[in-house]
């Protein structure tokens, strides 16, 4: 029987080409512009580490303004830490895995004498930073932890970078000039795009990852510049690159790796203790405030799914609604023009039921080809929503299988809502006042 309702729902449509286009289109641009929206949001929201998210921690702890609190809505602690505490921290090892970490920039001189000069980002970090974060490797590896407080001059260059420097060779062994120095690369990462880009939502969540990678602790040794946010409640006392490594400016991030609660539970321990001896120095004059969130928390904390992308996911869907109002209209005036030919089934022994199934499989197929529909408009969508914000947005507006299937259930499930009502009308109509009219 279904495949015979499927006929009939396919030759009614034929029958009123006109009025059928109508309701596909209205049901087409209520999905389009909801699963433009939801695309992005999901893509906003997504674990950008599932295997992990919940074992990696980001570190707060209050050393902020004793008068003005940091973020005066919730009393959080400061989003960064400063020099001081980046390098205290990291020298306890209190964690199994541990990485402090900054975004700079410097100059890279290509070999190759016909190549210009060019800027490129640098991810200053420790040797943890890549099993923490299960980076990938084209070639090499990572440097080890000796490398960390030697400072040697080693690097982690980014597929692209290795691309245009060495023509995507491998390049492990080979010099690369960054900032007037001379690096060994070690390693060069594949292609590795964390979508958000949780490790430093702070400067930029939907950014690229940086080009290359070294140790944190040449940022003192280069005089590296501080690229991203950076904010101070107090002047550095003092003029030049130390005394500002040595203020209470904020410009560096840190993350922990601890498997277990207790691991947690212990390490917030380090945490309130190191406080507390600094709070004997002079310093932190704030009450105790330290946080470790994982990663989804801090990414909920930060907000990286910002207030207006949920007010236009939610503003869509009130256009599905009003396009799923204009649907119902529709199918009534549809259905009550086949008064006649429901009313001569019922005649001839056709039951309620058979009535209903029948008009609402019609009414599913019209969802269906409404869904098809707005999948096209939703992909014109997200590729207007590339060309007004550009390349960055590139991860976060593409409709991959899971946006899919949700769009066809979303259209199937509207339409079938929106038939329930005037198919119900329809199977109400009495035969006997059609048969008369007839």
């Amino acid at each position: 029987m279904f495949n015979y309702y499927l006929k009939l729902a396919f030759k009614s449509m034929r029958r009123n080409p006109i009025l059928s286009a109508l309701m596909i289109t209205a049901i087409g641009l209520g999905i389009g512009a909801c699963m433009t929206t939801i695309t992005v949001n999901y893509l906003m929201s997504a674990d950008p580490i599932p295997e992990k998210s919940q074992q990696l921690f980001y570190v707060q702890v209050d050393n902020w303004d004793p008068n003005n609190a940091f973020n005066d809505d919730d009393n959080s602690p400061p989003n960064q830490l400063t020099w001081t505490e980046a390098n205290n921290l990291m020298a306890a090892k209190q964690a199994p895995r541990q990485a402090a970490m900054a975004k700079s920039g410097g100059i890279i001189e290509p070999g190759n004498q016909d190549a210009l000069p060019f800027e490129a980002s640098i991810r200053l970090t420790f040797s943890d930073f890549f099993p923490m974060f299960n980076t990938p490797f084209l070639f090499g590896s990572g440097w080890d932890d000796k490398a960390d407080y030697a400072r040697e001059q080693v690097i982690v260059l980014s597929k692209a970078i290795n691309d245009k420097v060495f023509g995507g060779e491998n390049s492990v062994g080979k010099t690369l000039v960054l900032s007037a120095r001379h690096f060994r690369v070690v390693g060069v990462l594949d292609n590795w795009q964390p979508v958000p880009k949780f490790y430093d939502v702070n400067n930029g969540a939907f950014d690229e990852p940086e080009e290359v990678f070294i140790p944190f602790l040449l940022k003192e040794e280069l005089e590296l510049p501080s690229w991203g946010n950076t904010n101070c409640w107090k002047s550095p006392e003092g003029e030049g690159f130390k005394a500002f490594l040595q203020s209470e400016c904020i410009n560096f991030q840190m993350w922990v790796e601890l498997d277990t609660p207790q691991q947690k539970a212990d390490y917030l321990g380090f945490l309130s203790n190191y406080v507390n001896d600094q709070k004997a120095l002079g310093r932190f004059p704030r009450p105790m405030n330290n946080r470790l969130l994982n990663v989804m928390e801090w990414m909920d904390d930060q907000e990286v799914v910002d207030q207006d992308a949920r007010l236009m996911m939610w503003l869509s869907f009130m256009f599905l609604l009003v396009c799923l109002l204009n649907t119902i209209g529709l199918l009534l005036a549809k259905f009550t023009g086949k008064a006649a030919e429901i009313g001569l089934r019922r005649a001839v022994g056709a039951s309620k039921g058979e009535l209903f199934v029948q008009h609402i499989i019609e009414a599913a197929c019209i969802g269906v080809l409404g869904g098809m529909a707005g999948l096209v408009l939703a992909a014109l969508g997200l590729q207007g929503i590339k060309v007004l914000y550009g390349d960055f947005v590139d991860d976060l507006a593409s409709l991959d299988l899971t946006m899919i299937a949700v769009a066809m259930l979303l259209a199937l499930v509207s339409s079938i809502l929106a038939g329930l009502y005037p198919t119900w009308r329809a199977c109400n109509i009495a035969p006997a006042s059609q048969l008369k009219s007839q």
